[in-house]
């Protein structure tokens, strides 16, 4: 097998392990939005000023973390973003193990864990508690209308975040360095490691050492995933969303393979409004 071949059975590879955080992100989400003990953020939840709020919400922290950036808050930043982490690790361990301290306890051993070993597959089991969590919270929290018409405007802004303004491809590049569960993370190479500080010496990106995929790209269509299932309390919608998810990464992961950062939720959000779109057609619809 020469170079060329293993190189495309390693691209193939990580695109696969990539999918496979989406569905585990979904999976988590549903199984979450199932317990008692989950409170939703909003008490009208099909109300479409949730989606102002939430799309507002958004943008004021990425302006914040760039803004921070910008005058060399790295420092206050990482402290800020690992305060939210931990918040939602708390929140999620609340309804997983309801009982006396036990929640505390494992978000002070996680949180201490990604202050002293931000390894990638550290940020990578974390960031599946934190999307999962995420997309629970407020899955449960939007209605499907809602929640249709953030995917929407989410599409667009990361189109324009990316191709356009090109700033979220220069907020990847800082939270790389940040090591914070905010992206999942694949090594191209066994030996890759983010701890390691060699290769940044010689210059290298750690963006060209291995293959990154934020974490909004598997909560934001995990959204509709569990909000669809709430609603109509089947999990018919809802894997018929995550299939279309699927369908729309694999669409992504062709051009994604060629190396350059490209925007995920223009494809992965139209799969899945294409994937529950077609489940209500058939179900409702017809």
């Amino acid at each position: 097998m020469n170079k060329e071949e293993k190189a495309e059975e390693m691209s193939i590879t990580l695109c696969i392990g990539m999918g496979v955080f989406i569905v585990l992100t979904a999976v988590i989400a549903l199984s979450l939005a199932t317990l008692p003990g989950i409170e939703p953020a909003f008490k009208n939840s099909e109300s479409l000023w949730n989606t102002i709020y939430f799309f507002v919400l958004i943008i004021c922290f990425t302006a914040f973390i760039l803004i921070v950036l910008r005058f060399g808050g790295k420092r206050l930043v990482y402290l800020v973003m690992l305060a939210a982490v931990a918040v939602t690790i708390y929140y999620v361990m609340a309804v997983l193990v309801p009982y006396d301290h036990i929640p505390l306890v494992s978000t002070l051993a996680l949180t201490l864990l990604l202050y002293k070993y931000p390894e990638w597959y550290v940020l990578d089991a974390t960031g599946l508690i934190i999307g999962g969590g995420a997309a629970a919270i407020f899955g449960i929290s939007l209605g499907v209308l809602p929640v249709l018409l953030l995917m929407i405007i989410l599409a667009v802004y990361d189109a324009i975040a990316v191709y356009k303004t090109k700033h979220m491809v220069s907020l990847a590049e800082s939270i790389v360095d940040l090591r914070i569960p905010v992206l999942f993370v694949l090594p191209r190479k066994r030996s890759f490691s983010l701890l390691r500080d060699e290769d940044r010496e010689k210059g290298k990106s750690g963006m060209e050492e291995a293959f990154f995929m934020g974490l909004g790209d598997a909560i934001i269509p995990s959204l509709l995933v569990v909000s669809a299932f709430v609603k109509y309390a089947s999990v018919a919608p809802a894997l018929s969303t995550l299939m279309g998810t699927l369908a729309g990464y694999a669409v992504l992961s062709r051009i994604a393979g060629r190396g350059k950062p490209h925007a995920g939720l223009p494809f992965l959000n139209s799969g899945a409004i294409i994937g529950f779109a077609i489940w209500y057609l058939f179900a409702v619809v017809v």
